[in-house]
């Protein structure tokens, strides 16, 4: 009884799919995500006859083949890379980009990390940080008697120190973008590594070089629509529903076989 075995890949994949719903749902107030989206395909097909094969000897053809599919796999979760709701948070560190850009940080290991996620600090040397305390890659130090920082649109840091009234700069954050955003392995802390998938980053200028502008005191949400995830999660739950019933009546069929006289 194949149908067993089909509905088993049916219900398999519907459970990667509320997996990847339940990590967007989850991510929902992170900074910067971008959610995912499950895909699949139809696995192998059994040919029991084949669609133009002769059926007589005057030479008529089969209209339509039969074939039977062994069931579907998830193929893959890209991340869908539109533009997160842009907040305005008042925090002078905090930086969003509008485009599509990412900002490179300095990894322990040595490798460049890229993130969407602008909330940055000032760590105890001055050096501006993410979150999780990864400096931005070019290093951008603010002196500890700066009274305030200015970053424009185009990634120019200043910061007013002392009593003097003009800004002094600190440097320029650059941004990097990619032929196939979706090729990024994602490595958590909201941090993406580039790929043979993704291409090499284009570093280029904000507000030029099509890499997208920044904007202080804002900072991008995640990408998720509660609505749309849980129409999803009803969607992949009445298919996993489904699938089981499946199950069952396959295994009616099986027992009213067994119970043949």
């Amino acid at each position: 009884m194949k149908a067993l075995y089909i509905a088993s890949t049916g219900m398999s994949a519907q459970e990667r799919n509320v997996e990847v719903i339940s990590n967007n749902i989850a991510n929902m107030r992170t900074t910067g995500y971008k959610r995912q989206r499950a895909e699949f395909e139809d696995l192998l097909y059994q040919q029991i006859s084949r669609a133009g094969s002769t059926t007589s000897d005057q030479g008529t053809m089969l209209p339509a083949g039969l074939e039977i599919g062994s069931g579907v796999r998830t193929v893959s979760a890209p991340r869908v890379m539109s533009q997160g709701t842009v907040n305005m948070t008042e925090r002078e560190l905090d930086v969003a980009v509008r485009g599509e850009g990412f900002f490179m940080v300095q990894l322990p290991d040595g490798r460049t990390g890229y993130t969407r996620d602008g909330s940055f600090e000032r760590s105890a040397d001055g050096m501006l940080v993410t979150s999780s305390g990864y400096a931005l890659e070019g290093g951008i130090n603010i002196p500890a008697d700066a009274r305030s920082v200015s970053i424009s649109a185009d990634g120019t840091v200043e910061a007013f120190v002392g009593n003097a009234p003009e800004p002094m700069q600190q440097g320029q954050i650059l941004l990097a973008r990619f032929a196939n955003k979706s090729g990024l392995e994602s490595l958590g802390d909201n941090l993406f590594i580039e790929t043979p998938a993704s291409g090499a980053p284009q570093i280029g200028v904000p507000n030029a070089d099509g890499t997208g502008n920044l904007l202080q005191n804002y900072l991008e949400m995640a990408n998720v629509n509660s609505v749309t995830e849980i129409a999803d999660l009803i969607a992949a739950q009445r298919a996993y529903e489904m699938n089981s019933r499946v199950i069952s009546g396959a295994d009616e069929m099986m027992q009213s076989t067994t119970q043949l006289r």
